[in-house]
């Protein structure tokens, strides 16, 4: 897969860095780590701009929120769900429970989990379908999410100019690092989803 991501923005400078982040928020397997640590690297031998990668990544991840955001606005929790229960949830590696735990923190936590939530793994995604499922209003949820993802993007950006021709390491360690967080965090949050599900089923049934 890194080698293919490379390719591509070496090929395609700026559009290439939007698509790969865009397709990234809608697919969370591919490691935005990767992406953004290379940007940064390729920003230290070719005439890419620095802050040009970071806005071109800015890009593409509000493109990718609002896939992921129009899908929750169409698909009910139920039928999402029903989609991740075969073949589509086993190529994203996402599962129905997932939707029930970003459902949760979104619940919990409203509009400052759109904003926080970009710096989470695999939940920076999710987050923008709960804010579909809960009508959120569309420009605060751009704002939010524009903003967020700035700030994520320019951190590891950053970190592939620093860490020039290392940056495939540092991509490894923070890959590795983002996928043990991404077990504590949705183990964490599994708690409280039945907490949250009967809530819902109450409320509908009052």
């Amino acid at each position: 897969m890194q080698d293919w991501i490379i390719t591509i923005m070496q090929q395609y400078g700026y559009p290439g860095v939007a698509l790969l982040i865009a397709v990234e928020n809608i697919f969370p397997p591919i490691p935005s780590e990767v992406i953004l640590t290379f940007g940064g690297f390729m920003t230290t031998y070719t005439s890419l701009n620095i802050w040009l990668v970071i806005l071109a990544a800015t890009a593409g991840s509000v493109i990718g929120a609002l896939v992921l955001y129009g899908a929750g606005l169409l698909l009910p929790p139920s039928r999402l769900k029903a989609l991740l229960s075969g073949p589509a949830g086993k190529l994203l590696r996402l599962y129905p429970e997932d939707v029930d735990k970003a459902v949760d923190w979104f619940g919990h936590t409203g509009l400052k989990a759109v904003f926080f939530c970009r710096f989470v793994p695999m939940i920076r995604s999710l987050i923008s379908i709960p804010a579909g499922f809960a009508r959120m209003n569309l420009l605060p949820f751009l704002i939010l999410t524009t903003f967020g993802s700035f700030l994520w993007n320019t951190v590891l950006v950053w970190v592939g100019v620093a860490a020039r021709e290392s940056w495939d390491v540092i991509a490894g360690h923070l890959e590795s690092f983002s996928g043990s967080a991404r077990l504590v965090l949705l183990a964490a949050a599994l708690i409280g989803v039945l907490i949250f599900l009967r809530k819902r089923v109450l409320c509908r049934r009052s």
